[in-house]
């Protein structure tokens, strides 16, 4: 990883970006790549129809180990006993069953705040003797100050490893050219494997609502590797831009727009994330920060809450934008979180913080430029997502 006069820092990938078209913006403290010569609109489509390749090395990848030690004082792997008592430790961060993560597998989790809103979003992957934590990008920092509270664990962000994603119906066939054995991965799984040398930790996951792969590789070879996959006709580099509009069609969240510190679980539509042995009544019920207030709501159920949102006609509707019960008069009952334009669904689509009670169809009116738009609730996602299950 490299820095900028301006101090943006640069993934290994920033030359590749350039060489092809990319136009680079800032992004979380990083120089990162927010569309190519194609557009947005083409790599929207192309992740659609066949294989997306994205650079996500600004995000944080951070291992978690036991602080175990022979008598020598030397590190040795640590047992399976030590990993489950570091995932109890981690339970008092997060909103997980991090326990209950089986070796090889990985989990969506919620570090939460004393007040109960969400501090990060992330995954959490068991890797047999360490934990495999990916952070967002902006929080790295305070992720990694929060997880040091931890007593009896060492906490190591990776510096070297450049992180891919590879997103789209041929993404699976365009790896296993690559990477032979990655196609009977499942939806979540985590593995290793070997690409001419260089190790591979590979999830399937991703954040399109298409099936894919998260790769880790060294930062020496990523160009290597990144090039090597972008030799297949079926992939084609994309930028922010179209990340954007493929999550909000796959209805993920976004930290910072729909969930913050401010924002709750429940009202930020992320309980299903919570599971029963750790609310109310569960084996591990609570523990974590905030969790009063956070289990209660969802034992209550939260009085407003994430939805999808489809307005009427093609004027996106972005991010801050009041929205009301009725066309004329009244106060804003909740605020556009994410919005854009739809290239799958084929028109504006957003979501917004409404009170819970609204019933899917009924409309709510968002105000642009003095004029009150209709806008239609909706199920999350707005596409049917097509992960290997």
């Amino acid at each position: 990883m490299a820095d900028t006069p301006g101090g943006l820092r640069r993934t290994p990938l920033h030359d590749l970006h350039l060489a092809r078209g990319a136009r680079m913006v800032p992004f979380a403290g990083w120089e990162m790549p927010v569309q190519y010569p194609m557009g947005v609109l083409g790599e929207h489509n192309h992740t659609r129809a066949k294989a997306g390749l994205f650079d996500v090395s600004h995000m944080g990848q951070i291992v978690l180990r036991p602080a175990v030690e022979w008598p020598s004082g030397h590190a040795r792997p640590a047992a399976h006993e030590e990993v489950n008592d570091l995932k109890l430790r981690l339970e008092t961060l997060v909103a997980a069953d991090v326990l209950g993560i089986p070796q090889g597998r990985q989990r969506y989790g919620l570090f939460t705040t004393p007040e109960g809103g969400v501090l990060d979003d992330l995954m959490i992957a068991d890797k047999g003797d360490h934990l495999l934590l990916v952070v967002n990008a902006a929080n790295v920092e305070a992720d990694l100050a929060h997880l040091r509270t931890l007593e009896g664990t060492d906490v190591v962000l990776l510096d070297a490893r450049s992180l891919m994603a590879l997103q789209g119906p041929e993404a699976e066939a365009v790896l296993e050219r690559l990477v032979p054995g990655v196609a009977a991965m499942r939806f979540m799984d985590v593995a290793e494997f070997d690409w001419d040398g260089a190790r591979l930790w590979v999830s399937r996951s991703g954040y399109t609502g298409e099936d894919g792969f998260e790769i880790s590789i060294p930062d020496h070879r990523a160009v290597e590797f990144a090039e090597a996959l972008l030799g297949d006709e079926a992939v084609a580099l994309i930028g922010l831009g179209a990340r954007d509009s493929l999550r909000l069609e796959a209805g993920m969240p976004l930290y910072g727009n729909d969930m913050d510190a401010g924002t709750t679980p429940g009202s930020a539509g992320l309980g299903w994330s919570i599971p029963k042995v750790r609310r109310t009544g569960g084996a591990r019920a609570g523990g974590f920060p905030g969790a009063e207030r956070i289990l209660a709501e969802l034992a209550e159920g939260a009085k407003a809450t994430r939805r999808g949102l489809r307005p009427e006609g093609r004027a996106p509707i972005r991010e801050g934008v009041p929205l009301y019960e009725a066309e004329t008069g009244g106060e804003p009952i909740g605020t556009v979180r994410s919005g854009g334009f739809g290239p799958t669904v084929g028109g504006p689509i957003a979501t917004a913080t409404l009170p819970a009670h609204l019933p899917e169809g009924a409309t709510v009116w968002a105000e642009l430029r003095g004029k009150r738009i209709p806008a239609t609730i909706v199920p999350l996602p707005f596409i049917k997502p097509s992960y290997k299950r």
